[in-house]
């Protein structure tokens, strides 16, 4: 709002019998400017207007430069001109308060709005000094300085009690081992190591929760062992448990590397490292209203000593991991990669392993298991690297899914034996055959192999009666645990045949043969 018109407006209210603190909470501005500006008439608030702009400001040397930046960015915050200011103008004996002023006085001039970016805060406890650190990844599109567009990613760590931060870059995604180096440099740079470490359930770190266990790739899991921390794994997007980091990688991008030109990796490194000391550990947190240096070398004395160096070059890379995307390909330096037809699941995780060896890459649905895919690795970029199989979508499909319903089953031989009964049996119909199958097994996995076993045991070669044995089984186990059984109870009398409608019956009776579909 303009001063002239706040003017009016405050004046406008004073006649109509508002006080000076209900025109300040009305208006949101101070109670101070509202009784000075009260104070004044029209005559003596004009003369002091045009003294305003006639008065020399301490940023006034430097308004080309700040309208430049806010013309070419006009999502800058008044915290990232300050910033700047100290980087680029070797500004130091300026506030962030001074700058604001400054900042909004321009956009009120040129008239360049504002673009308004609010943080979100979650509450969180408080740590004791060198208990936890949290750790989250983000990435960035920036522009080089040639113009070109550039897809960054970070890593950013943060100690929980000091809010004392370090961050790195790379210009790909992060492998175990980039993971475990930058670990390394962020525990030097911390000057010693927390007792614990909070992370998203991310691929590179951890496998899958086996009923709370947690199941780490091996290379983290050595690393882990190496450095005797504690792991602790939460949701994405996850404020209770790790909010602190989170907001922390949101500062990163968007005070340090928003509207930064990108010349090269290192350059771009070092210049964080810059940042970290002027700006990301240096200025209060809003929070503890300190600043997370001057609490970090307090907290220092309580992190744990740095283990001798890990032996980073062994690790391989058999946890770089990939989406699975709905069209089913895969995405790998610059190239786009097929893997068969009906991979990609609305319902799962949709995550492939993908390792690179010789010039090819093989692609995987586990870390150990055999390929869904391989490929040569093109010298190109922007290609889509296909394979005709993959097309063949009810074949593809139905192999998919047999391999993911054998694991299920304790008796390969069984399960492979009734599957080819399966093909023999609803050739036309086996991808659907197959879903039930899978459905069946994800709702009722511990009596599968028992379910298997009648249904091999009464010849019941079909989706809807495996599927049936199998929920009845389910229905009486849970019977049981609400009532005791007494005598002798016979080997199939809790199972119970699927109803059939009377057309059915009729249909078969009169010649026209089974529905083929299984229904």
């Amino acid at each position: 709002m303009k001063k002239m018109e706040l003017y009016y407006k405050m004046k406008d209210l004073e006649r109509k019998g508002f006080s000076q603190r209900q025109i300040s909470k009305k208006l949101g501005v101070g109670r101070n400017t509202v009784s000075s500006y009260l104070g004044m008439s029209s005559k003596q608030f004009i003369e002091y207007i045009h003294t305003l702009e006639t008065r020399p400001k301490k940023l006034d040397p430097y308004r080309e430069h700040i309208l430049g930046w806010l013309r070419e960015h006009p999502d800058l915050t008044g915290a990232q001109v300050h910033d700047w200011l100290i980087e680029r103008m070797e500004l130091k004996d300026v506030t962030q308060a001074t700058v604001r002023s400054y900042v909004k006085d321009i956009r009120e001039r040129y008239g360049i709005p504002k673009v308004k970016n609010q943080r979100v805060y979650a509450a969180v406890p408080e740590f004791r000094p060198g208990h936890q650190a949290q750790v989250d990844f983000g990435q960035l599109k920036v522009l080089t300085v040639d113009g070109k567009e550039r897809k960054l990613y970070c890593i950013v760590f943060i100690l929980s009690h000091s809010r004392f931060k370090y961050a790195e870059w790379l210009d790909r995604p992060f492998r175990t081992g980039d993971m475990i180096r930058a670990h390394e440099n962020a525990f030097h740079y911390f000057g010693g190591m927390p007792e614990e470490m909070v992370y998203d359930q991310d691929a590179i770190l951890a496998v899958s929760e086996n009923a709370g266990d947690l199941i780490l790739t091996s290379e983290f899991a050595r690393y882990r062992e190496h450095c005797s921390f504690i792991v602790h794994l939460c949701r994405r997007s996850d404020p209770e448990s790790k909010g602190r980091v989170e907001q922390a990688v949101k500062y990163v991008k968007n005070n340090f590397a928003k509207n930064r030109l990108f010349e090269d990796l290192a350059a771009w490194n070092e210049s964080t490292l810059r940042w970290l000391a002027r700006t990301g550990n240096h200025n209060v947190h809003h929070n503890t209203k300190k600043r997370p240096a001057e609490v970090h070398a307090l907290e220092k004395p309580h992190l744990r000593k740095i283990p001798s160096e890990f032996p980073i070059g062994n690790l391989t890379d058999t946890s770089i991991t990939r989406t699975i995307h709905k069209d089913n390909v895969i995405r790998f330096s610059g190239n786009r990669y097929s893997v068969p037809a009906g991979t990609y699941r609305s319902d799962g995780k949709n995550v492939a392993y993908v390792e690179e060896k010789a010039g090819t890459l093989l692609i995987r649905l586990k870390p150990e298991a055999p390929p869904i895919a391989t490929h040569r690795i093109p010298e190109e970029k922007g290609l889509v690297v296909s394979d005709e199989n993959h097309r063949k979508r009810d074949v593809s499909k139905s192999t998919l899914l047999a391999a993911r319903i054998t694991e299920a089953f304790a008796d390969k031989e069984l399960i492979g034996w009734y599957l080819d009964e399966l093909r023999k049996k609803y050739p036309r119909y086996l991808s659907a055959q197959f879903e039930r199958i899978e459905d069946a097994v994800r709702a009722h996995l511990p009596y599968v192999d028992e379910a298997l076993e009648k249904a091999r045991l009464l010849n019941l070669v079909s989706a809807n009666d495996f599927r049936d044995i199998a929920s009845s089984l389910a229905r009486d186990s849970e019977e049981k645990k609400n009532r005791k059984t007494t005598g002798w109870v016979s080997a199939y009398e809790h199972l119970r045949a699927a109803e059939r409608t009377e057309d059915y019956y009729a249909s078969v009776l009169g010649g026209n043969g089974h529905d083929q579909s299984g229904n």
